[in-house]
């Protein structure tokens, strides 16, 4: 499976955009691309507010950049754990990549 999507400029690159077998087969590829314009645009989802800090700064700084969302929106997630979508942004901007927590 293949996501295609155009996301508009966001705050920093995403490189390459790759996918987890896992990411793939619990999302929809609406959802991913929903998750990916987020994450471009600095809505970092259900992170913790140490971890939202840390990805502004790492903006500025050129450091990976985490952001966590629920797989199903309807249910509670905690950022990381069952129902948890990550997408990571490679501190060389040469890579972002969904993934499952138990895929990390």
């Amino acid at each position: 499976m293949q996501i295609i999507t155009v996301i508009a400029e966001g705050k920093f690159a995403l490189g390459q955009i790759v996918s987890t077998p896992g990411a793939l087969a619990a999302c929809t590829p609406a959802y991913l691309a929903e998750c990916l314009d987020r994450h471009a645009h600095g809505d970092w989802g259900c992170v913790s507010k140490d971890d939202a800090a840390s990805n502004d700064e790492a903006i500025a700084e050129g450091f990976r950049i985490l952001s966590a969302y629920p797989i199903d929106p309807g249910q509670p997630s905690k950022g990381f754990g069952e129902n948890t979508l990550w997408i990571i942004t490679e501190a060389d901007r040469s890579t972002t990549t969904f993934l499952l927590p138990d895929e990390y």
